[in-house]
């Protein structure tokens, strides 16, 4: 079967965004504006356009600004709740945190600093199906554990992470990609992070791509990590120039 109607949906708002200060010496890098909107609103907008509203968000570094900004979300007809991290915990140190909020489901996990203003979240519910494609049960030990959506190399990372063969993500091979930041994932993939304990995700992708349980596809879409000032200004820049 399909995964549930309530599927949910996890943001990471807990980075420090070394890289974007001083801006972010004052403002949480999620809610740094594009195009006159914070990026963290843009997420939530397409989410819930998809139907996904229930949303966990993780946050740490001025942490408290994020939930006076988005409050309960009604105004964007989300549901949200907070995972407040002391200190930042990392991607999957987040998650693991945040397992008593997310369910025993699959749920989607988006990075809250790209900025991918037409991706359709309403594909990922199938992503991970029970089910073969002829109905048949897949045998727990043969379902993938994550589906992650990677994109073309920027020019800032021209080696990529992964390279895809027959939509199996592999850590060796030609051509490689640059993974999204957004990404499918079974709870069971934390199983061995202890909640509380800080952990970063491109490990544990890249030991279970090893044993062929991480699958993938190409998004072909806009979409942009805004790491630097320089590629928020970009971003902004048609509004300045009064396109």
């Amino acid at each position: 079967m399909a995964i549930p109607s309530d599927m949910k949906a996890m943001i990471f708002a807990a980075g420090r965004g070394e890289r974007m200060r001083p801006l972010t010496d004052t403002c949480p890098k999620p809610l740094l504006k594009v195009r006159g909107r914070p990026l963290i609103v843009w997420h939530i907008l397409n989410l819930v356009r998809a139907g996904l509203s229930d949303i966990v968000i993780n946050h740490a570094h001025l942490g408290h600004m994020i939930e006076e900004t988005l409050g309960d979300g009604s105004q964007y007809g989300a549901k949200l709740v907070y995972s407040a991290e002391g200190n930042a915990l990392e991607t999957a140190g987040g998650i693991a945190k945040a397992r008593h909020l997310l369910g025993d489901q699959p749920f989607v996990a988006i990075a809250g600093d790209i900025y991918c203003p037409h991706f359709d979240f309403s594909k990922v519910r199938d992503v991970l199906e029970d089910n073969d494609p002829w109905g048949k049960p897949y045998p727990a030990g043969d379902r993938d554990l994550g589906w992650l959506y990677l994109v073309k190399n920027p020019a800032h990372h021209p080696q990529g992470d992964f390279a895809l063969a027959n939509f199996s993500i592999t850590n060796h091979g030609e051509p490689r990609y640059t993974f999204s930041g957004i990404g499918v994932y079974r709870p069971e993939l934390f199983d061995t992070i202890v909640a509380g304990d800080s952990a970063k995700l491109a490990p544990i992708l890249r030991e279970f791509a090893d044993q062929g349980k991480i699958g993938g596809e190409v998004y072909r879409g806009d979409w942009t990590d805004v790491g630097t000032i320089a590629r928020l200004e970009q971003l902004n820049a048609p509004l300045k120039a009064g396109s």
